[in-house]
């Protein structure tokens, strides 16, 4: 029987990712194969979980994917490891609406033991009524145990200890500050730039500190759901699994060419929306920071988000290639561009001071940091073919209206309420601020490949 957790806290900011990294690493260490997941739609903690792990981490979202693709997600690749950890989003029970798509809900639905990580710094006894409200708020959610953060001292421990034993929850050991463990953080996450001496860091104060063959012990578990609703079996033999989505979800007839950007300023990936990808061509990548040409000639160029906004005296000096991108665009290619992506196909991105570059100018719209507002949420937006699902995450604001062909669509956030989300959408070219999910349904994306707008 595998050792299977989800890591999870009563509010953001009490250490799940740096404990996360941490064990990723020490198990690793130790021998063990490591499979990551992460709970909700960030995809900035999942590059640093293929760091710690070896392997991708794999996003599972209540909001982009049915519970059916969740699970086949989970056991696909889950299976032949030996350890599977989850990390949680934000506090234990917050969701996109309430706790729907919370890490509570997450891992009643997969059967998941729950490891907390609270921030006992300045609290002894009071982390009683705090565990004991976590513990009986749901008694369909397995807490397994508590780690605390941030305790100095094995007297203060030892109260923490006491407090558990009152609530009937394990205490599974502490973890002390320590500064060699801060990974940078940019506005929307920790930095993905070098953070291995953060993640070896972690796993040495883990391995320090903690005792991993109990905590393994206490969050092995047969993976049964304890609370899973399957409301259409059928669909569990149908939606998309890595394993068998080629065969139930047939592609376009013939093998096409894909490039996808990848480098330091593109890198905000769903692994599964790639693979997806393969079903319908074959994938090749290339650096808008290094590439002075395409590599081969494209039939789909996707440019997913990242941080362009950092790397823009570079993209912009790359005129061979921008010229390269416009070239393809006139001549009718296909292009996806995502968040960052969409940036780089306006006219100018203009940095914090407002000094604007020039970028590819495929889309009419200029985008800029200068005046910094948060724009964060689930997105659904109606189009031919089917719901387009994905979220919004991004400070840059734009101007423009994007292309003379555009036709308006309709976007839903996960209240069901319209929010205005710009959704550039042509025969050629979908771009907009949203991250999309197509991991699961690529019905949109194939409609409009297909030339169905």
């Amino acid at each position: 029987m595998k050792s299977q957790l989800l890591i999870a806290a009563s509010h953001s900011g009490a250490g799940k990712t740096t404990v996360t990294l941490g064990l990723l690493l020490a198990l690793r260490r130790k021998g063990y194969s490591i499979q990551p997941f992460k709970c909700g739609p960030d995809f900035i903690d999942p590059i640093h979980h293929r760091t710690a792990a070896g392997r991708d981490s794999i996003n599972l979202d209540r909001y982009m994917m049915s519970d059916a693709h969740i699970r086949h997600l989970y056991d696909h690749y889950s299976a032949n490891t030996d350890v599977c950890i989850t990390e949680g989003v934000m506090g234990l029970f917050d969701g996109a609406v309430k706790s729907m798509g919370s890490s509570a809900d997450l891992a009643k639905r997969l059967g998941l033991p729950v490891i907390l990580i609270l921030n006992a710094k300045a609290m002894a006894y009071t982390v009683a009524p705090v565990l004991y409200g976590l513990k009986k708020f749901d008694p369909a959610l397995h807490i397994a145990g508590v780690i605390f953060n941030f305790v100095e001292t094995a007297g203060h421990y030892r109260l923490l200890q006491e407090a558990c034993e009152d609530v009937r929850v394990p205490a599974l050991g502490y973890l002390p500050a320590n500064k060699k463990l801060k990974i940078p953080s940019r506005y929307l996450g920790l930095d993905t730039g070098d953070a291995d001496a953060a993640i070896e860091a972690a796993a040495d104060h883990i391995q320090r500190h903690l005792d991993l063959d109990l905590l393994l012990a206490a969050t092995r578990a047969d993976n049964e759901p304890a609370g899973w609703v399957d409301n259409d079996p059928a669909a569990r033999q149908t939606t998309a699994n890595p394993a068998t989505a080629e065969a139930d979800h047939p592609a376009t007839s013939g093998r096409r060419t894909v490039l996808v950007a990848r480098d330091a300023a593109f890198h905000f990936l769903y692994p599964e929306n790639i693979r997806r990808l393969q079903q319908w061509g074959d994938i090749h990548y290339f650096s808008p920071l290094e590439s002075t040409q395409l590599p081969v000639a494209a039939d789909l160029i996707y440019l997913p988000g990242g941080y362009p906004e950092l790397y823009l005296s570079r993209l912009a000096g790359n005129v061979s290639l921008l010229e390269q991108l416009r070239v393809y665009a006139a001549a009718g290619g296909r292009i996806i561009a995502e968040c960052g992506g969409m940036m780089y196909l306006g006219r100018s991105i203009a940095d914090e001071t407002g000094n604007a570059y020039p970028m590819a100018g495929i889309l009419d719209i200029a985008t800029g940091m200068q005046r910094k507002k948060l724009s964060l949420g689930y997105r659904t937006v109606l189009l031919p073919g089917g719901k387009a699902k994905g979220h919004e995450f991004h400070y840059s604001q734009f101007e423009g209206q994007g292309h003379d062909a555009l036709i308006p669509r309709e976007a839903y956030n996960a209240s069901g309420h319209r929010v205005d989300v710009p959704f550039f959408y042509t025969p050629t070219l979908m771009a907009s601020y949203m991250h999309l999910y197509w991991g699961e349904e690529m019905g949109f994306i194939e409609n409009w490949l297909k030339g169905k707008t």
